[in-house]
């Protein structure tokens, strides 16, 4: 039953995600050419993701994965593979960066607004579909969120924007976890610790971009 129901939030996962996807290039100001571009990036970057979650659950359960592998691979990865998927990814996206493939803050922008889109559709099902009550304050989280970037993408620096999402959302994911037990995106749940790393990692990543524009403030 467990696993049903891990594969039914999967299942709404890609749904949300792949929705989101659609939506970002019917509705991006981009030229056409380099919304086709963005979105193979994102897609790319999430089939990493996935292959990342593998690597992460396989690398964790080690020991049982040479002894009985199927009782690893047949099933969905938990928190532990989530999070070394975030690692794995961050560290592919920065090199990706720093060789000069991608851009980092238009790359930045285009994830941010597809979390964004993904997660909000996600809560939403669970909360209506399947009665998530956490699911509720999430979406409040979320509908902050999306509001902020909707209205001040375009009207602010890429940087700062950035780094104000950024902030609201570590605070409000930290705020949710001292009136309810737990938080989760996509269905994980997320630990303290790791909003602290992800935060100082990311405020890490805007300050490099912040000094390789060699002047003060955000751009």
């Amino acid at each position: 039953m467990a696993s049903i129901s891990k594969l039914i939030s999967i299942s709404i996962l890609v749904f949300s995600i792949a929705l989101s996807i659609l939506l970002f290039y019917l509705m991006s100001e981009l030229p056409k050419e380099q919304k086709k571009k963005m979105v193979d990036e994102m897609v790319s970057q999430l089939i990493n993701f996935v292959l990342f979650m593998w690597a992460g659950k396989v690398l964790l359960n080690l020991s049982v994965f040479i002894t009985d592998p199927m009782a690893i691979l047949a099933y969905p990865g938990d928190s532990g593979a989530f999070y070394a998927a975030v690692l794995f990814s961050g560290l592919l996206l920065s090199y990706k960066v720093k060789r000069g493939h991608l851009e980092g803050l238009a790359v930045g922008r285009a994830f941010v607004h597809l979390y964004l889109s993904a997660a909000f559709l996600y809560e939403f099902i669970q909360y209506t579909w399947n009665d998530q009550i956490y699911s509720l304050r999430s979406l409040i989280l979320l509908a902050i969120l999306l509001g902020v970037f909707t209205y001040l993408n375009g009207r602010m620096a890429t940087g700062k924007l950035l780094g104000i999402l950024l902030t609201v959302w570590t605070f409000g994911m930290a705020v949710l976890l001292t009136i309810q037990p737990y938080v989760t995106v996509f269905g994980y749940m997320i630990k303290p610790w790791f909003l602290l790393l992800f935060f100082a990692a990311n405020l890490l990543l805007l300050i490099l971009q912040h000094r390789k524009e060699g002047r003060y403030g955000w751009n």
